[in-house]
């Protein structure tokens, strides 16, 4: 459970840090945000990763998190557009987390029936 607290933390971090950067553009003193919000989403990142979770299924659920939620958030406070090829752009973003998550699952399950068999 810990690790995916810190993976919650890594991502809404990360995705502070990028709309800070927008905003940075005529509030120079976001860049301060900028620059920590990356530092503490790569941090927690490290963390998850030290806690067990798999390096392709941390980066993968954190950068298309971040890519999704940012996508989104731009759209409501920058009045970025969000259209409907953008949309589905994201759904496949998420289905392919989702397909590495699900295979990363497999293995393991898979790799415990062997441990199993050969104890």
């Amino acid at each position: 459970m810990r690790q995916w607290l810190l993976l919650i933390a890594a991502i809404l971090l990360e995705v502070t840090a990028t709309l800070s950067l927008r905003g940075a553009l005529d509030h120079p003193a976001l860049y301060l945000v900028v620059a920590a919000g990356y530092i503490g989403s790569f941090t927690a990142l490290s963390f998850v990763l030290r806690a067990g979770m798999a390096l392709g299924v941390a980066y993968g659920i954190w950068g298309a998190s971040g890519v999704a939620l940012t996508a989104v958030l731009a759209t409501v406070i920058f009045g970025d557009p969000l259209t409907a090829i953008m949309g589905v752009g994201i759904a496949l973003v998420i289905a392919g987390v989702l397909c590495v998550e699900l295979g990363s699952q497999a293995a393991h399950a898979r790799q415990a029936r062997e441990e199993g068999a050969t104890a």
